[in-house]
This record gives C-alpha cells, structure tokens and sequence, in this order.
C-alpha cells in the first residue's frame, strides 16, 4: 500500500520561509512525475509545480523565483521550499505522484499540510 504524507506546513509571517516535504512509503519500484497543488477556501486546487523523474521543473507564474521543488529519489521524497510567503500563499498545499509498485502504476494524493501567511 502507497502512502504520501506532506509536512513541514504552519503558519507563518509576510516573507517568511517554509519547506514542505512530500514522503513516499510502501513497496515501490519508481516515482515518476510529482506535483505540488494548493487549494485556498472557496478557490479550485491550482498547480503550484512539478518535477519529473529526470529532475526538469514547471513552476506556476505565481511561485516562479519564490518557490524551488526538488527531490531525493533515495529517499522518495520530494520537497517545495517556499520563500517570501505572501498571504495569497495560504492554501492546504497536497503533493500528487505517479508510482510505479511491483504491480501497478497509479496516481496518489496526500491528505495535505495547511501552510497560513499572516501577520
């Protein structure tokens, strides 16, 4: 059984710094593309950016030169550091991946870390 589990969200001040971190358990032979999503209340889950298995990257316009993904494949994590948070950054920030385990490939969620910018 695959699991994704976010953490590292919180609340934190205008131009402060966070790192989310995206731990992949269970059995598994490959994690291919991964994605940061956020959803702030009453707004659709948007794409924040992503990071293929080769280590390429899209950044969302909005996180662009604030936001880094990257990635530990031996430790199948992936992370999202966060600099100069705005309040516009608050959301509940979920990690997507496709996994490869000995039986399947299939898309996973995790349950999501709120991270809250204010003052």
């Amino acid at each position: 059984q695959v699991q994704l589990v976010e953490s590292g969200g919180g609340l934190v001040q205008p131009g402060g710094s966070l790192r989310l971190s995206c731990a992949a358990s269970g059995i598994i032979l490959s994690i291919y593309t991964v994605g940061w999503y956020r959803q702030a209340p009453g707004k659709q889950r948007e794409l924040v950016a992503t990071i293929t298995s080769g280590g390429s990257t899209y950044y969302a316009e909005s996180v662009k030169g604030r936001f880094t993904i990257s990635r530990d494949n031996a430790k199948n994590t992936v992370y999202l550091q966060m600099n100069s948070l705005k309040p516009e950054d608050t959301a509940v920030y979920y990690c997507n991946a496709d996994v490869i385990t000995l039986t399947t490939r299939r898309n996973y969620w995790g349950q999501g870390t709120q991270v809250t910018v204010s003052s």
